[in-house]
This record gives structure tokens, C-alpha cells and sequence, in this order.
């Protein structure tokens, strides 16, 4: 079960059981992740455990018949279900607040149908019924359920099962048995009713002999034991799926009718036997039915050899009614396995691997009787080679033919290409999937590598190459589970290696991943510096007026003239303008499977044009079977990781103009230098704090956390170790930038906000002053076209220096004075340093309750000379002082 399944079925069962407020679902998640251990079902626990709910309940005849009916169905998780039942019985506090919670839902549900009841009255004209005409439609409803569940079931079934598997099969419709077969039931081996046979005149037994009496009954017996009606003895017809009754004339003498009474449970069993053998043979209950069904067959013949046997034996006089007793009783057990097997099996409207299941569990429960353990294991040997065949081919060869729906892997029809449109689409979950029903109970241990056998293999399948495990060997039931493991362990091991092979090597995938984190994680310094001053007027304008085609050049254009040039996949990388933010993006993941998802993919997009800057990002055409591994949603995570260092890097960048056209201004003699030194310190903060941020993220959480990546991939043995190591490396990587943690996000998005505001602001200072322009325009250069300059030049030059510089000076100065700057500047200060506050004790709370201690390597850069542990200590304790109870006064 996945970490999103127990999130889903915590806050379902909080909702069911009315739990409001407290510490939420998450402290259950993370118990039941920590403490969970699988539950072995035995016997004897199994057995216990029903015992002490059977002790407890109030109906415990009615609770053990719920139990044994279950169980009959071949229930999945029948006994994990009871034992845990049996658990809560021992917990008081718990069954008290059950107990209160039912009753505040019955109460609840009383009131929700009296308010019903109020708004909704039915006139007393309509609801006055007369007990004769009760009784009458009592009786049509009864009529009506006996004639439906006596014949219609069948047919409508096998209509429902044709239809679902022609649906499954479509262009190739499944074989069915002509009509005639089913329209005339003399051709089945069970009992006409209402059909009479013999055209005798039956003399009343009760005026015969003894000896005549009993001579008759033998021969009526052998008839009834093959499914014909007898003179004295008649089938009775069958009611729902009970078993079959016979009526016996009363006035029979009583020590033959006491025989009597014992033989017919032989007749009832082949009855049972024979319906099944007919209803299961149709082709719409499945190869394994159909396989069981024709073992019967086999068995039944060997029983209609019997009484063929007796029938000749009776027609020379040598056959009484205590040698009919003493014959049939070895086919007695015989026939009531069959008819166990048969009620059982059709109970629970089993087919395949469910089918498989209960044989087994049968086969099991006789181990002290050998002759029916014996019976059992010959029947499940048969049953099981249809199921075996297709298990063969899907672990041999990873192909699923399974027309029936019988096996325990399911195809769905999904398309390969959606990996890359959705971020959702989880192809390699969702293309083969276990039918939980259909394992049978001996192969339920290696059910996910039976599973995942078949996929690596069909993965390669669709690469166009055709594959055969060279170690393939039949596969044959047997009572000793080892003989699976070994032959479902080889299969997988080949498959795995394959699979890994053809990835790793034909496929280039370490490759690939060098090349996405080359560029999305910006790994090429000179690539990126070289792209940003090509794209940086382009990305400032609003992401309406972007000219895709222009960036498509202008990054082909950086690729070439970069190290990036050497990288042979540098064509798949793309460009890619988001419709969100980076912030709306990845609240829009964090909600995914959580009661804020529609509220938060229903709302609105921000007003506020997107620039080009917020919107841009890589995007990487990734190719079958590689799509496998880097998917839609790899992608998606390597893209919010590019976004988030990608805006910090154009934020340094910005800062890092500030310090340009500040050493410009340093050299006026202004009388605001105290002002300026303030401007100047304050960016120098902020460039600390975004240099060392990118640091942090670059070569203590990335690069660490790519060569762990790169060791696992080269000691991964199978793709599903790819897959996790790969999913592990993306999730600690966001994990440790703050990209999963709203709380911190949103501080950091304050923070860059401030510095971006505050580079504006600079610039548009410098820009008011002209400068750079200015200076420009004053500026000789090394000299001219007459040669360099000449003392007199030089002289002239400096003096209009001094007059600009003092010029410029002077209107700085009333600029500051009138614009109230230094107030600007002094809130830009006060802002950057509450938030940098606030995201440094929010980054000690997390790294100390929930050891995320990488974070503190953030703290320890940020804050190398101790200047804000003073005032974070203070926080603390602040902090630590509300958390504490009041205590009493004295």
C-alpha cells in the first residue's frame, strides 16, 4: 500500500468516525508507516480469533454463519479482517467511543428521517393497504424471486460474463455453445422434474413383501443415483442453490427407508455434481471452470462404470439393498469432496486464480485425509494447467492471453505517448495491474515479481525485440510452494536483467540523466551565463509578447557556443513557457489527493501579467522506453527545481547590476553617503543571502544527492530500482530546497520579492541621475583618430569631471531629499531582515522536529558570525514560553 492509499484511507475513516480538529491524519500516516508489519494469516490465529468475536457478540450463531458463508465465497482478507476485529474487542476505550459513535450516528440518521418524513407526507388515502391484498403481493414477489432464481440467473449470467469478455476481446468473440444445448435438458445428467419417464403402473408399495420391497427400492436407487426419477423415490425441485431433497413413499417399510436415507446423500452429491459439470462447461466461466469441470467428468464416468457395474449385478438377482450399501461406499466420499467442491466454488462465483485458490485451500484442509487430499490435488493439477499456460507466457515471454479474465495480471489499454503529455499518467502502474481476486492463495507471496517478470519483459516487447527466457520450464501445481519461487525467482532475475541491460546500455539512460541535469539543474555555469545575457531583454517582457521561435534560436545559439556543444542529446532540450508561477505550481502538486486539490485547481490565475522570467522553463523530449524512467512527472519535478534556481540566479544577476552602477556612483563626494552606505550594505546582504542559498542548493543538496543516484543506479539489479532510486534522488532534492514545505516557500518567495523590489528601486535611482550616460558622453577614450590625448586635452577633460561630478552630486542629493529614498531604503532593510528572521527560525524548528538537519547547513552559512543567533534564541524562547502550560496559582 502507497503513502497516497493510507493517506486516503485515514481521512476516510476520520470522516466516517466524525473526528474533527485534534493533530489531524498525518500523526496516524506516520504511525502506521512506522509500525506496520504484515499480518501472516494461520489457522490457529485465524480460528482464535473467530472464537473470541463469537464469545463477545451478542449473535454469535449469526456471526459464525456470516463467517462460514464468506469463507465459502473465498472472501480475500477474510481471516487479516476478523483478527483485527478480535484486537478491538480487547480495546475498551476504543469500543466505547464505537459504540458512542454509532449512536450519534443513529441518532443523526433518526433525525435525517424525521425531517424527512416532515417535509415529505404521504396522504393516508395512498398508504392504506388491506391485509388481503398484502398478503397477495407478498405472494407475486415471492413468485416472482423463485422464478428468477431458478433458471434466469444462468442464463443472464452467462450473458453479462459474454458480454464483458466479448467487450475485452473485441474482434475476436469468444466460441459459445449452440442454443440447443441449453433448450433441451435431456441432454444434461440431472433429474427432469415434472417429467415422468416410465409409463408403468406402480403397484403401492406397502401391499409387496419385504423381500419385493426391497428389490424394487434397488432398482429405483439405481436409477435415482444417476439423476432419473424412480416409482417410489423422486427428486424434489431445487430452491435457490440448496441442495438436492428427495421425497421417499411413506409407506415403505421403515427398516428400508432408514437405508434408504443414507444412500440418498450419494444421489444429492452426483446432482449437485452433475449442474456444475453442465453450468461450468460453457465457455463463458473460464478455462480453469472448464478445466475443473472436465476432471469431474472424468471422475463421474468412473462412478456411472460403478453403477452400470450394480445394474448388472442387480438383473441376475445378486444385488440387496445392504450390498448396494457396501459398494457405493468408497464413491460416497468421492462424490461428497465433488459436491463440496462444486457448492463452494459456485457460492462464490469463483473463476481463475480465485478458483485455484479455494481448490488449494481444500487441498490443504485434508492433509490428515490422504484419500481426499489426494482427490483434491488430482483435481487441482488439472484445473490449473489453463492458468498455468497463461502464467507461462506472461513470465516466459511477457505476453498476456487471457480471453477469460482469469488471470491474476489485468491489461488496460493505455498509450505510450500520454507519458509525456500528462503529469498524472502513470503508465508503468497502470498498464499491468494485479487483480487481487484472481491470485491464487499459493502464488500470492510472488505475486509482485510475477507481475513485474511480465512487464520488463513486455517493455522490451514493444522496443520491436523478442524475447524468451532461456530458463522457461513448465510450470506444475504442487503442494510445495519452493518449486514456484525457484522457476518465478529465474524468470525474474533473466527479466530483469534484459530489460536493465537494454536500458543501460542500448538506451543510454545514465546518459540521458547526465544531460536533463546539465541544464535543468544548471550544471553548465558558461552555458547559462551565456543564455541569460542573450535572453534577458527577451524574458523581461510580458510571457504574451515572447517570441517562441526567438528563444528556440537564441538557446540553439547558446548550446553551440558553450561547453553544451559537446553534449550529443543537446537537441532534445526545449523551451517551455508555464501558465503559472513557479509558487501556484507547486501548491497545485502539493494538493494533489488532498481536500484543497479542487479548490485550488478550480481557482482563478493571477490577475498579474506573468513576465518571462517567471513563466520560462526547459522542457526535454524523452523517447519509449526511457519515458518509462523519465516521465512526465520526473520531468515536472526537474522543471520546478530549474525554475526555482533559475529565478535566483536571474535575482544574483540583478543584485549584481546594483553593485555595478553603485561603484559608479561611489565616486561623487554626496553629502547622502551615509544613505548610500545603507543602500549598499543592505545589497550586499541580499547578495550574501542569494549566493549563498544557490551554494547550499548546488553542492550540498544536488551533487551529493546525484552521486548517491549514480552509485544506486550502477548497483541496481531491476527497473523498479531505477524507478525508486531515481523518484528518491527528485524527492530529497525538493525536499531539501524547500520546495515541499508551503511554509518555507512562501518566506523565500517574500525574500526574493524584497531583493527584486529593492534592485528596481536602485535602478531606477541610477537611472534618474543618468550616470552612466553621463559619463559616457565625458569619457575619452584611449584616444582618437589624431593620436592620444594631449596634456591641454586632459586638463580640459578633468575639469569637466570635477563640474559633472559636483553637478550630479548636487542633484543626487535634492533627489534623496525630495523622493524620501533613505525612508525606502530603511523599510526595504526592515523587511529583508523580518523575513530572512522569520525563514531562518522556521528552518531550526523544521530541522529539529523533523531531523531535517541538512536544512541547518542554510543556518550555518547564513548565519557564520552569529549575528542573528541572539535574536533566533530570543524566538525560541518566546516560542517555548506560549507552548507551556499555565501553571496554577498559589
Amino acid at each position: 500500500m502507497n503513502e497516497f492509499r493510507i493517506h486516503h484511507d485515514v481521512n476516510e475513516l476520520l470522516s466516517l468516525l466524525r473526528v474533527h480538529g485534534g493533530e489531524g491524519a498525518e500523526v496516524y500516516i506516520d504511525l502506521l508507516q512506522k509500525n506496520r508489519t504484515p499480518y501472516v494469516t494461520t489457522t490457529v490465529s485465524a480460528h482464535s480469533a473467530k472464537v473470541k468475536i463469537a464469545e463477545f457478540s451478542r449473535t454469535p450463531e449469526d456471526f459464525l454463519k456470516k463467517y462460514d458463508e464468506l469463507k465459502s465465497k473465498n472472501t480475500r482478507h477474510l481471516d487479516s479482517l476478523v483478527y483485527l476485529l478480535s484486537k478491538l474487542t480487547e480495546d475498551k476505550e476504543t469500543l466505547h467511543f464505537l459504540q458512542q459513535n454509532a449512536k450519534e450516528r443513529a441518532e443523526l440518521a433518526a433525525n435525517a428521517a424525521t425531517c424527512g418524513t416532515t417535509n415529505f407526507p404521504i396522504s393516508s388515502s395512498t398508504s392504506k393497504i388491506s391485509l388481503q391484498e398484502l398478503e397477495e403481493l407478498r405472494k407475486q414477489l415471492g413468485s416472482v424471486t423463485a422464478n428468477s432464481s431458478a433458471q434466469q440467473p444462468l442464463e443472464l449470467t452467462r450473458k453479462i460474463l459474454r458480454d464483458k469478455q466479448n467487450k475485452k476481446n473485441s474482434g475476436q468473440p469468444i466460441p459459445v455453445f449452440p442454443s440447443w444445448v441449453y433448450e433441451r435438458p435431456a441432454l444434461i445428467g440431472d433429474f427432469l422434474i415434472g417429467t415422468s419417464l416410465s409409463t408403468d403402473t406402480t403397484v403401492p408399495i406397502g401391499t409387496l413383501p419385504l423381500a419385493s420391497q426391497e428389490s424394487m427400492i434397488v432398482e429405483d436407487l439405481l436409477y435415482v443415483l444417476i439423476g432419473v426419477d424412480g416409482r417410489y423415490i423422486t427428486a424434489q425441485p431445487l430452491v435457490g442453490r440448496q441442495n438436492r431433497a428427495f421425497s421417499v413413499d411413506p409407506n415403505l417399510d421403515l427398516s428400508i427407508k432408514e437405508l434408504v436415507t443414507r444412500i440418498l446423500p450419494v444421489a444429492a452429491s452426483y446432482s449437485a455434481v452433475t449442474r456444475f459439470i453442465e453450468e461450468k462447461s460453457s465457455f463463458e466461466y473460464g478455462q480453469v471452470n472448464h478445466a475443473l469441470a472436465a476432471a469431474m467428468r472424468t471422475l463421474i464416468k468412473e462412478y456411472m462404470i460403478l453403477i452400470t457395474q450394480l445394474e448388472h449385478l442387480q438383473r441376475q438377482g445378486l444385488l440387496s439393498l445392504q450390498k448396494l450399501w457396501f459398494y457405493i461406499q468408497p464413491t460416497m466420499r468421492t462424490l461428497e469432496i465433488l459436491a463440496s467442491l462444486a457448492t463452494s466454488v459456485d457460492k462464490g462465483e469463483c473463476m481463475g486464480g480465485s478458483t485455484l485458490s479455494l481448490l488449494h485451500d481444500k487441498t490443504f484442509n485434508y492433509t490428515g485425509d490422504s484419500q481426499a487430499q489426494e482427490l483434491c490435488l488430482y483435481l487441482t493439477k488439472a484445473a490449473s494447467v489453463p492458468y498455468f499456460e497463461i502464467l507461462e507466457k506472461w513470465i516466459y515471454r511477457g505476453i498476456i492471453n487471457d480471453p477469460y479474465s482469469e488471470f491474476m495480471v489485468e491489461e488496460h489499454e493505455l498509450q505510450k505517448e500520454k507519458i509525456q503529455e500528462d503529469y498524472n499518467d502513470k503508465y508503468w502502474d497502470q498498464r499491468y495491474t494485479v487483480v487481487q481476486q484472481q491470485i491464487p492463495s499459493f502464488l500470492q507471496k510472488m505475486a509482485d515479481k510475477i507481475l513485474s517478470t511480465g512487464k520488463y519483459l513486455n517493455v522490451v516487447r514493444e522496443c520491436g525485440r523478442d524475447v524468451t527466457c532461456p530458463v522457461a520450464k513448465e510450470v506444475i501445481y504442487t503442494l510445495k510452494e519452493r518449486a514456484y519461487v525457484e522457476q518465478i525467482e529465474k524468470a525474474y532475475n533473466y527479466a530483469s536483467k534484459v530489460l536493465l541491460d537494454f536500458l543501460m546500455e542500448e538506451k543510454e539512460l545514465v546518459a540521458h540523466l547526465r544531460s536533463i541535469k546539465h541544464y535543468f539543474l544548471m550544471d553548465q555555469g558558461d552555458f547559462f551565463v551565456h543564455f541569460m545575457d542573450l535572453t534577458e531583454e527577451e524574458l523581461k517582457k510580458p510571457v504574451d509578447d515572447i517570441i517562441t521561435t526567438r528563444l528556440e534560436a537564441l538557446l540553439e545559439l547558446a548550446l553551440r557556443m558553450s561547453t553544451a556543444n559537446t553534449d550529443p542529446f543537446k537537441d532534445d532540450l526545449k523551451i517551455d513557457l508555464m501558465p503559472h508561477d513557479l509558487i501556484t505550481q507547486l501548491l497545485r502538486v502539493l494538493a494533489i489527493e488532498t481536500k484543497q486539490e479542487k479548490a485550488i485547481i478550480s481557482a482563478d490565475p493571477t490577475e498579474l501579467t506573468l513576465s518571462g522570467l517567471e513563466a520560462f522553463s526547459f522542457d526535454y523530449i524523452v523517447k519509449w522506453p526511457l519515458s518509462l524512467i523519465i516521465n512526465r512527472k520526473a520531468l515536472t519535478r526537474y522543471q520546478m527545481l530549474f525554475r526555482h534556481m533559475f529565478y535566483c540566479k536571474h535575482v544574483e544577476r540583478q543584485l549584481c547590476n546594483v553593485w555595478i552602477s553603485n561603484k559608479t556612483a561611489k565616486q561623487f563626494s554626496l553629502h547622502s553617503a551615509k544613505w548610500f552606505a545603507g543602500a549598499f550594505t543592505l545589497r550586499q546582504r541580499m547578495l550574501n543571502f542569494v549566493q549563498n542559498i544557490q551554494y547550499y542548493m548546488m553542492f550540498e543538496v544536488m551533487e551529493p544527492t546525484w552521486h548517491i543516484l549514480e552509485k544506486n543506479l550502477k548497483l541496481a539489479s531491476n527497473i523498479d530500482d531505477v524507478l525508486s532510486h531515481h523518484t528518491s534522488f527528485l524527492d530529497n532534492c525538493l525536499k531539501d530546497c524547500m520546495l515541499t514545505n508551503p511554509e518555507l516557500l512562501k518566506i523565500f518567495s517574500k525574500l526574493m520579492s524584497v531583493c527584486v523590489m529593492f534592485t528596481n528601486c536602485m535602478q531606477r535611482f541610477t537611472q534618474s541621475m543618468k550616470l552612466d550616460s553621463e559619463l559616457e558622453r565625458l569619457s575619452l577614450e584611449h584616444g582618437t583618430m589624431l593620436g592620444p590625448p594631449t596634456e591641454e586635452e586632459r586638463a580640459e577633460e578633468a575639469a569637466k569631471k570635477k563640474l559633472t561630478n559636483k553637478l550630479l552630486a548636487e542633484h543626487a542629493d535634492n533627489l534623496h531629499l525630495t523622493s524620501g529614498f533613505e525612508a525606502t531604503i530603511n523599510k526595504f532593510d526592515s523587511n529583508f531582515s523580518t523575513h530572512l528572521l522569520d525563514l531562518l527560525d522556521k528552518l531550526s524548528v523544521y530541522s529539529t522536529n523533523d531531523c531535517e538537519h541538512s536544512m541547518l547547513n542554510i543556518i550555518y552559512r547564513l548565519d557564520f558570525n552569529g549575528f542573528y543567533t541572539e535574536r533566533l534564541e530570543h524566538m525560541s524562547a518566546e516560542r517555548s514560553q506560549k507552548a507551556a502550560p499555565l501553571l496554577p496559582r498559589l
